[in-house]
């Protein structure tokens, strides 16, 4: 189990760059490198007495003397930013919010789609793992309205201030 004297002894942290480096040499790593490898979604692993750790979650123990039991959001979505302001546990639930829009989404607002059956679009919101449905409109920035107004309702401030939805209705020249 990795203590918090421990991470300190092998590692230090810049919470302004997210960047550990190492402390003293050991396991072929000098002191004064960079530490951790990139995996192939782009985050950070340290390996430290044979074991592999997120950066991310270490960022948080080296900060806040411990490991979080939920998981840890990167706020920017960009997974190897690990500067401790862009850091926060997250649910799960927290977590789905705040990931990317999926590649097949043609409206550029999450949430909203084009219905082709009626020829509108369609606005949802999932909450709890199940869709819950906000209606078909004649534009999309009634529907954009109207997925932002159920982020809103919903508590959703655990969102990025900036959801797809709301630069949407900025762009059109809305307001929220």
């Amino acid at each position: 189990m990795l203590t918090k004297e421990r991470l300190r002894e092998v590692l230090d942290y810049n919470p302004d760059t997210g960047v550990f480096t190492r402390v003293k040499s050991e396991y072929g790593k000098r002191a004064g490198d960079e530490a951790g490898t990139s995996d192939k979604d782009g985050y950070i692993r340290i390996m430290i007495d044979r074991r592999h750790y997120m950066a991310h979650r270490l960022a948080v123990f080296f900060t806040d003397g411990y490991l979080p039991e939920d998981t840890v959001d990167h706020i920017d979505r960009v997974p190897w930013h690990n500067w401790r302001l862009n850091l926060r546990e997250a649910t799960q639930q927290c977590q789905m919010r705040n990931c990317k829009m999926q590649k097949n989404n043609t409206s550029g607002v999450k949430g909203v789609a084009w219905d082709n059956w009626n020829a509108k679009w369609k606005a949802h919101v999932t909450v709890g793992g199940s869709a819950r449905h906000l209606g078909r409109f004649n534009s999309l920035i009634e529907a954009a309205y109207a997925r932002y107004a159920a982020e809103q309702c919903l508590g959703f401030e655990d969102l990025d201030e900036n959801t797809s939805a709301k630069r949407y209705i900025r762009a059109q020249g809305g307001i929220v």
